[in-house]
């Protein structure tokens, strides 16, 4: 099977915001995205920025293709100056968290359309439990040759990626003990979770002629790894990192993935080989970012060695500066280091729980409040 790569001479990006609705008052969600999206896409001078998704609980708002952070991040915040209040008249607040506190997956309606379906007829349990959001960050490769290698060695830095953003500590009232159940539920369906790690283009061609062929996908954006290939658009897809409720961490977080995912295609374009790890210890790290999130003593290569997530980040950070500077978004990657210090939203979770007794509504509502005030409303 051939798979054209439509190469982006530029490492351009692009950023899809994933946030769930919850109700003004009793903070539970609600499956009000088709009005949502009637009212705001009606305002919006591009309505395409406003995607509907898998549950009617739950909008996507997206960027363009974009050149650096900055500009991203102040699309996707011109946006929701139009949609939060859309999202006011009906009563509805806009949530960034990895999962929701309380909510019961029983009571969740699906978005029309074949497409979705067709998922929840063949995934059923597991395919109604995805009370789950993300951000997922596009990064535009110029060669397509480079494509599996800088993706392969990407997952070196996989748990720093999620503990970063772990956002989803508590699932039905209870919590998990995990920084992310995200990461783990999303896991279970069919074609999501980790990568293969494949080194040549021919290889994932193979892979996806072999999942077509057996009947495993229909389309190729069915492959649903944590890092794909997006071939149409030239770009690599990183979808690692939980919800996001603040533009601060937001910022960070895509400043992170870009000067990664292009500091590794500079450094492939220069011939280098560039550094994994087994299968066995990238499924670790998965795990463990996802259990114990920015306390995970992380793998960091083949030779098993091993460190805090937050001691080996502080390094790649200082790596990383020369690629940001160039990038443009030096003061993005530098607020990378602000998140351990703040708590990361798991964390801040977490505490709102504590400090209210377990109010779960409370949760929810500093999670919304979160993203209210990076909205100065």
């Amino acid at each position: 099977m051939r798979i054209d790569f439509r190469p982006s001479p530029e490492p351009t990006l692009g950023v899809e915001w994933e946030l769930a609705l919850v109700d003004r008052g009793s903070r539970d969600l609600v499956n009000g995205a088709s009005e949502l999206l009637a009212a705001a896409q009606a305002r919006l001078p591009d309505p395409g920025q406003l995607h509907k998704e898998l549950l009617r609980n739950t909008i996507e708002v997206v960027t363009g293709v974009c050149s650096t952070v900055g500009e991203a991040v102040e699309e996707l915040r011109r946006a929701l100056e139009v949609v939060v209040p859309v999202a006011d008249e009906l009563g509805v607040d806009l949530y960034g968290g990895g999962t929701h506190p309380f909510a019961t997956w029983t009571a969740q309606q699906l978005t029309e359309g074949h497409r979705y379906e067709e998922l929840i007829n063949r995934t059923q349990w597991w395919g109604r439990q995805m009370l789950i959001w993300g951000v997922h960050v596009h990064v535009g490769l110029p060669e397509r040759d480079r494509v599996m290698p800088v993706l392969s060695s990407l997952l070196n830095h996989y748990p720093h990626l999620q503990a970063l953003s772990a956002s989803s500590p508590i699932w039905a009232g209870v919590d998990t003990g995990y920084a992310s159940n995200r990461a783990l539920m999303f896991q279970q369906l069919p074609t999501a979770g980790l990568p293969f790690q494949f080194q040549h283009w021919s290889e994932f061609e193979a892979f996806a002629g072999d999942q077509l062929q057996t009947g495993v996908i229909d389309e190729l954006n069915e492959i649903r790894w944590d890092v794909r290939p997006a071939a149409h658009l030239g770009t690599l897809e990183n979808r690692v990192c939980d919800g996001v409720s603040s533009f601060d961490d937001l910022a960070a977080i895509v400043a992170l993935c870009h000067c990664l995912v292009v500091d590794l295609d500079t450094r492939a374009a220069a011939g280098e080989t560039l550094p994994t790890m087994p299968p066995w210890h990238v499924q670790e790290n998965k795990w463990r970012a996802a259990r114990y999130g920015l306390d995970a003593i992380v793998i960091l290569d083949a030779d098993s060695q091993e460190r805090l997530v937050t001691d080996d980040l502080a390094d790649l950070l200082v790596r990383l500066e020369p690629t940001a500077e160039r990038l443009g978004c030096s003061a993005e990657l530098a607020s990378v280091a602000d998140i351990p210090v703040r708590g990361a939203s798991y964390q801040r979770q977490r505490a709102v729980a504590e400090e209210s007794s377990g109010d779960l509504v409370a949760v929810v509502d500093s999670v919304v409040t979160e993203l209210r005030d990076g909205l100065g409303r």
